[in-house]
């Protein structure tokens, strides 16, 4: 081993191999490069799809339960509808609770309400006849005369009617069974058609058949307003009481 000094260092340097070299020291030997910079625009990246697929998530919630909500409130009217149905059927017959809670008023205000109920007469000829005060036919409020139901007072009245064709005849191959409720105001002389239902029907002769046919809308109707029913033929008209009647009720 051999000890070489050199003179403008301040220590000795020491080779163990003659044909090595001491190293270079450079600026990079020395100062090593800086840790790479990390790139945030991949986890942003990263981020902002998260966000995005979390706000598409409560779109589509939001969008099922609007459509859920929607669905039971269209539930409850088919209810209400259905419902204010049967009390147009038999509206002799007190209303239960529900009812009572569906219309929102007390029973004794309802049953004083201004209506009008009722059923079928044998007709000869047109506009169809009815009986008022047999069986399950009332007035009150709203007087029946000269084969029409008068409007005693303007507003919103809920109308109806139910025809029950039957017959065992066929005349015809074909018979178109109309339908038909309308009005004549106290204002105009002319009538005016509020509602209307048509249906082709085809029969073969000597077999029983029916048909039923039911109309009911709201309406503002005015006082003195006339209300009126006509059919295709009257004679094929059933005089069943629970199924051919005529009605109103002021709401």
């Amino acid at each position: 081993m051999q000890q070489m000094q050199q003179p403008n260092m301040g220590y000795p340097v020491f080779w163990t191999n003659q044909a090595q070299r001491p190293p270079v020291l450079t600026h990079t030997s020395m100062y090593p490069p800086p840790p790479p910079f990390p790139d945030f625009r991949k986890k942003r990246r990263k981020g902002g799809t998260c966000v995005y697929l979390f706000i598409i998530f409560l779109l589509v919630l939001l969008a099922l339960l609007g459509v859920g909500i929607g669905t039971y409130k269209i539930m409850e009217l088919q209810k209400e509808l259905d419902k204010i149905k049967e009390f147009s059927d038999d509206p002799s017959s007190l209303p239960n609770p529900s009812t009572e809670k569906l219309i929102g008023e007390p029973l004794g205000k309802l049953v004083s309400r201004q209506a009008a109920h009722v059923t079928a007469k044998e007709s000869l000829n047109l506009p169809l006849v009815w009986e008022d005060r047999i069986g399950r036919a009332f007035t009150n409020g709203i007087q029946y005369k000269n084969r029409g139901l008068v409007v005693n007072e303007t507003g919103l009245h809920f109308l109806y009617s139910s025809i029950y064709f039957r017959s065992t005849e066929c005349p015809k191959d074909s018979l178109e069974l109309i339908h038909i409720v309308y009005k004549k105001p106290s204002r105009y002389p002319s009538v005016m058609k509020l509602m209307e239902s048509t249906e082709q029907h085809n029969c073969k002769p000597l077999v029983t058949w029916a048909r039923h046919s039911y109309l009911g809308a709201v309406f503002n109707l005015t006082r003195q307003d006339v209300l009126y029913v006509n059919v295709s033929d009257v004679t094929l008209v059933s005089t069943d009481e629970a199924k051919s009647f005529f009605g109103i009720y002021k709401l």
